[in-house]
């Protein structure tokens, strides 16, 4: 149990649930070949989730201070769990992850696609030991990360596949994968502010310069108001062009009733919010939003079978 509580598995299943979501509830749908065998997609899940499973143990170790004065109960480094077995456990995570990466840029006759998992790997390390501490940058590259391993899908099983003969239904694929991408990112983006202010205590206290500790908890949380604003309009400019528009009233309804209407409620809430238990209820508010958007790919591929 430890070690689950070490790796964040509940954010992995997450991650692994949402790309096999996207491949056959979605890829698998539409008449196209793909360049992953199921096996072999399943190895590029294994390596996205081992890789992020790394960058969690490196944050769970050089985070003990801070987590020690923010999440007492979440400290598992030191209890239960060595520095030094730690770090042999992210080492052989990262070890993992990369081969098995490599292996996939040769079966897909890219090897140099091997570096998007060396790139991804040494992200999380500088985020852990450097980027956190930098005001906005750090909540950027966890937001960055997050997205791109919706793109990944698309340029290991599209992008090979891809000939002069299915482009045009190959990009339009790749292009709703970088769609889904955004609306992860900007909404990542997003919680990663709320985070960092429900732990601003600790933060402040090592001496890291997140944006609540250099401009205030309120003026953090109105810039967090601010940036929701974005996905909100664009997400109502989305579902008028491409779910109205083609009669997908399912998805419409969806969209409204599960991330509309979380999204407003977050802005609503944001308002009034000011201890640290207010902000932990919308860091998980905006994690159900992320869930629910990325499930609506599920009711799309239905509602869009339905009508046919």
């Amino acid at each position: 149990m430890k070690l689950l509580k070490l790796i964040r598995y509940q954010n992995l299943l997450m991650l692994a649930f949402m790309q096999l979501l996207f491949r056959y509830a979605f890829l698998k749908q539409q008449d196209i070949p793909l360049a992953l065998a199921d096996w072999q997609y399943g190895l590029l899940v294994l390596s996205t989730v081992l890789l992020a499973a790394a960058g969690y143990v490196i944050n769970n170790i050089l985070d003990v201070a801070t987590d020690t004065i923010n999440k007492p109960n979440d400290v598992v480094i030191g209890k239960g769990i060595s520095e030094t077995a730690a770090y042999n456990i992210y080492i052989g995570l990262n070890i993992t992850g990369v081969a098995i990466g490599c292996y996939l840029s040769n079966v897909i006759m890219r090897p140099s696609f091997a570096v998007v998992f060396i790139l991804i790997a040494s992200v999380l390390y500088f985020y852990s030991t450097s980027l956190k501490q930098i005001m906005v940058l750090g909540n950027f590259v966890v937001a960055g990360v997050l997205s791109f391993s919706v793109i990944i899908i698309g340029v290991f099983d599209i992008f090979p596949a891809t000939n002069t003969e299915n482009r045009a239904q190959m990009a339009s694929l790749f292009s709703i994968l970088i769609d889904y991408a955004l609306f992860a990112f900007m909404i990542n983006f997003i919680r990663e502010i709320i985070k960092d202010i429900e732990d601003v205590n600790g933060d402040y206290n090592q001496g890291m310069n997140t944006l609540p500790v250099a401009i205030g908890i309120n003026r953090a949380a109105k810039i967090a108001l601010g940036f929701a604003v974005i996905p909100f309009i664009l997400a109502l400019l989305y579902i008028n062009k491409y779910f109205i528009e083609n009669n997908l009233y399912m998805v419409t309804f969806y969209a409204f009733a599960f991330v509309l209407a979380p999204l407003l409620y977050f802005m609503v809430k944001i308002f009034s919010a000011k201890s640290q238990k207010d902000f932990h209820h919308l860091s998980t508010v905006l994690k159900l939003i992320l869930l629910f958007g990325i499930l609506s790919i599920l009711v799309i591929a239905i509602n869009i079978k339905y009508n046919a």
